[in-house]
């Protein structure tokens, strides 16, 4: 179980593993371009050498990148849904170059064609989106905090997506964020409520295929379904839902990434490594 945080590529994709180390991380996320759209930069074989030095050099043990945020493989409009497809695509390719072990994103929305036309579509293109890839990295579902027509709000959608016949084959991962699970109805808050909603993840869409989670307290109440992210300790989760969540056996090997604003992230690391010591065996 190790710790980290989401870090900027400011000055290069190079720097983001120096971030990393500057804040205390042993595992990082970072975006490869901005997630708002706009001007991507290039990457190569030199660049990702370089990143992957100073990974080494800083001893971090894994690496994942976020997708930008405007994806939405459920769009009525064609753009949007075949550049959801494209950057998908290459954002996976880009991660395999710099030795990600995963990309997660959000799927998209509903509001455009309505959940079934909107779960077929999404099927569709993210079969595209993954045929013939031939990378390491792996791709995950991100669970989300459930705001409108919001997709992968509940883990029975996330499993209809990936236990789907035409998607199975491409081994889909999730990325667990336990704000947006807590704004979902997922409750974490103590040993209890961590055991029903890992049992309830178990049962309907598998813990093998939890590969890591995002770690953020949450600023609104429980099934708020509002993507409201706080400091650890500091939110309706509490420190006391962290040492519930940890200490759970079953999580003994997943990493855990902040999402936390820069200013107390630091602050935020040694907490997490404080459970870690004291709660996790």
């Amino acid at each position: 179980m190790y710790f980290g945080a989401h870090v900027s590529i400011a000055g290069g994709i190079v720097n983001a593993p120096l971030n990393a180390n500057l804040i205390g991380c042993e595992v990082f996320q970072f975006f490869t371009r901005s997630p708002q759209g706009g001007y991507v930069a290039p990457l190569n074989k030199k660049i990702a050498a370089e990143f992957k030095a100073n990974c080494k050099k800083t001893k971090q043990r894994e690496w994942y990148i976020h997708a930008p945020y405007f994806i939405n493989f459920a769009s009525a409009n064609p753009r949007i849904k075949h550049t959801s497809i494209h950057v998908v695509r290459e954002e996976l390719e880009r991660a395999s170059l710099l030795g990600a072990k995963y990309l997660m994103t959000h799927i998209g929305s509903f509001k455009d064609l309505g959940e079934t036309k909107g779960m077929t579509q999404t099927i569709a293109a993210l079969n595209e989106t993954l045929k013939n890839y031939k990378g390491k990295t792996q791709f995950l579902i991100e669970i989300s905090a459930g705001s409108g027509k919001i997709i992968g709000d509940t883990f029975e959608e996330i499993a209809k997506i990936i236990h789907h016949p035409k998607l199975k084959k491409y081994k889909i991962g999730v990325c667990y964020d336990t704000q947006h699970g807590f704004a979902s109805g997922y409750d974490i808050r103590d040993p209890k409520a961590v055991k029903n909603t890992l049992d309830k993840f178990n049962k309907i869409v598998g813990l093998k295929n939890l590969k890591m989670s995002h770690c953020n307290d949450s600023k609104t109440e429980f099934n708020s379904h509002h993507d409201r992210h706080a400091h650890i300790g500091e939110g309706m989760i509490g420190t006391n839902g962290f040492q519930s969540l940890l200490s759970d056996h079953r999580l003994k090997n997943t990493n855990f990434i902040l999402e936390t604003e820069p200013d107390q992230v630091t602050d935020d690391l040694k907490i997490l490594k404080n459970i870690r010591k004291k709660y996790v065996t």
